[in-house]
């Protein structure tokens, strides 16, 4: 056998253990550290791609101040519903939520996501009186899917952090409560995102597709598409490193430095003829992300300010001469 028939495993082992993700409303960690006061992030739902025709300002790209195509992804992104402000202090370097107060004018539809509390603080000065201990103010936001194209009701319940410090970030919230947030009061065309999202699920696979390992010779015993050991004798143990089959997919994953190129809220102007595959027709608002962003159609996408900003990379507002509408069925 050549030395072609041996490689090490392709699969990295940095995303390890490679399990399902626990929620579909994906999580975030960590926040931008900006004076600007502003919730931290948006939400929308995946609805499809198609490409556009841009002029290139990338100063040191080779194509500089032509016409480029760029593929884009097109997320539905109708206004977030504000439902609650989340107050929490720092203690033993960790964070505890200390207060919470919610809106009056809840939304029916969060029943659908919990039982709502029979009794609620509504009263915005409880957090005012202790602002001198809190470390962080938090929005607690919904979707509105029945505003998108999905045709579901039930919403998704998150929150975001408010930047700024800390008695500008609160009287923000407060001005907030109870109403609706949309993409344009947050982000801006040319702004960078990071983009946080479960990736598409592929359910339990062997070894060979999730970690890329060799076919082994067509006359192997007990099979071809599997690893050819699981290890030595001594220790009788198998080793974590060891590809083996298991869950593919469904991971959450995040992708830095997307750049929005528009922020729109007529959904007609970005609809493809017949509408997304998959998805259908976008109603209101939308934002359209260079490049591509994880997740399958109608997946809950999460934005949040570019955490790693390049400062090589272009910025401002892109000069767009041409969006593709073209109908995507059978493509």
């Amino acid at each position: 056998m050549g030395r072609d028939s041996f490689h090490p495993r392709r699969g990295s082992l940095a995303y390890s253990p490679r399990k399902r993700a626990k929620d579909i409303v994906a999580r975030i960690r960590s926040w931008v550290n900006e004076d600007k006061v502003r919730m931290q992030g948006f939400a929308g739902y995946k609805a499809g791609m198609t490409h556009v025709m841009m002029i290139d300002d990338y100063k040191h790209s080779p194509t500089y101040g032509e016409e480029v195509f760029k593929a884009v992804t097109v997320i539905d992104a109708p206004p977030l519903k504000v439902f609650g402000i989340r107050a929490y202090v720092r203690e033993n370097g960790a964070l505890r939520s200390i207060k919470e107060v919610w809106a009056e004018n809840l939304s029916k539809d969060l029943g659908r996501v919990f039982q709502l509390p029979k009794k609620l603080s509504h009263d915005v000065e409880d957090i005012e009186k202790i602002l001198d201990e809190v470390a962080q103010i938090r929005l607690l936001v919904h979707t509105q899917p029945r505003l998108s194209g999905l045709g579901k009701k039930t919403p998704e319940v998150m929150e975001y952090l408010v930047s700024g410090n800390i008695k500008d970030a609160f009287n923000y919230a407060k001005d907030v409560l109870g109403k609706e947030i949309r993409a344009k009061d947050i982000f801006e065309e040319g702004e960078y995102v990071d983009v946080i999202a479960v990736t598409k699920g592929k359910g339990f696979q062997s070894s060979v597709k999730r970690w890329g390992v060799k076919l082994l010779h067509h006359k192997t015993r007990k099979g071809r598409r599997r690893a050819g050991t699981l290890g030595p004798r001594h220790p009788a143990a198998v080793m974590w490193t060891v590809p083996q089959s298991g869950q593919v997919g469904f991971h959450q994953r995040t992708e830095y430095n997307k750049r929005i190129l528009i922020i729109g809220e007529n959904g007609e102007e970005i609809t493809p003829k017949g509408g997304f595959v998959g998805y259908g027709i976008i109603k209101g608002d939308y934002i359209v992300l260079e490049g591509s962003v994880p997740g399958a159609r109608k997946r809950l996408i999460r934005l949040r300010p570019a955490i790693r900003l390049d400062k090589y990379r272009p910025f401002g507002k892109p000069n767009i001469t041409y969006i593709s509408l073209e109908s995507k069925q059978g493509v």
